[in-house]
C-alpha cells in the first residue's frame, strides 16, 4: 500500500483551503467575486503560488461547481422518502426549490453562467443522476416524446452518451421528456430566485407547487 507523504497531506490540505476560501467568496460576494487574486489575498499568499493547484480560473470554477453539485446531489438524495415514486419526485423537486431559494449565489454558478462544458456536466450529475432514476420508467410513454424535433435527437442522444459513465443508461425519447421536466423546474425555480415574476408575487410557493403538480401529472404515470 502506497504511503501519503507529509507534502501530500500538506497539498491536500492548502487545496481544502483554497476550494473552502472560494466558496466563502462565492455565497459572500457571488461568483464574479471568486478570483485567484481575491482567493490569495484572503489567505495571505501570492496568486501565482495558487497556480500550483490549478491551472487557471476556469480549472478553480470547474472544481468549486464541481463541490456545488456534490453537496446537492447528496440534498437532493437525502431528501428522498421512502415512498412511491411520485412522491419522490415531488420530494425531490421541492427539494430543489429549497436549495436554490437558500444558496442563490451557488446556483447562479451551477445553473445561471454562460454554456460551459461543465454546465452540462452539472446538469447530469444532479437531474440525471438523482431525479432521473427515478423518471424513467415512467418517462418512456409520455406522449411529449413521440414530437422531438428532428434538430435536437443527434445533440441529445451524444449528450446522453457522455453521461453514462454516471450509471444512469437513458434513452432518446427518455432524455427529451426529461429535458422538457427539466426545462419547466428550472424556469419556475430560477424566476423565483432572481425575483423576475411579471408582477409582485408576495407568496410564490402555493405558484410552484401548482406547476409541480400540473407537470408531474402531465409526465405521465409515476
Amino acid at each position: 500500500m502506497t504511503q501519503v507523504t507529509r507534502r501530500e497531506l500538506a497539498r491536500a490540505d492548502t487545496d481544502r483551503e483554497i476550494r473552502r476560501t472560494a466558496r466563502e467568496l462565492l455565497v459572500r460576494d457571488g461568483p464574479r467575486a471568486v478570483s485567484l487574486r481575491a482567493i490569495a489575498r484572503e489567505l495571505g499568499v501570492t496568486a501565482p503560488a495558487l497556480y500550483r493547484y490549478y491551472s487557471s480560473h476556469s480549472d478553480l470554477l470547474d472544481q468549486l461547481r464541481a463541490d456545488v453539485c456534490a453537496d446537492l446531489g447528496a440534498e437532493l438524495a437525502q431528501a428522498l422518502p421512502d415512498a412511491d415514486a411520485r412522491s419522490q419526485v415531488l420530494a425531490v423537486c421541492r427539494a430543489f426549490r429549497r436549495w436554490a431559494l437558500a444558496h442563490p449565489q451557488e446556483f447562479v454558478l451551477v445553473f445561471a453562467t454562460p454554456a460551459h462544458e461543465s454546465t452540462s456536466e452539472s446538469f447530469a450529475g444532479v437531474f440525471l443522476g438523482v431525479v432521473g432514476r427515478i423518471l424513467i420508467p415512467g418517462a418512456v410513454d409520455t406522449p411529449r416524446v413521440r414530437e422531438i424535433p428532428a434538430a435536437i435527437r443527434a445533440d441529445l442522444a451524444a449528450f446522453l452518451d457522455s453521461v453514462g459513465a454516471l450509471g444512469v443508461s437513458i434513452s432518446v425519447e427518455t432524455g427529451y421528456a426529461m429535458l422538457q421536466f427539466w426545462g419547466r423546474l428550472y424556469g419556475q425555480v430560477a424566476l423565483e430566485v432572481f425575483g423576475q415574476f411579471p408582477f409582485p408575487v408576495r407568496d410564490a410557493e402555493p405558484v410552484f407547487e401548482a406547476m409541480l403538480i400540473d407537470l408531474v401529472d402531465e409526465f405521465g404515470p409515476l
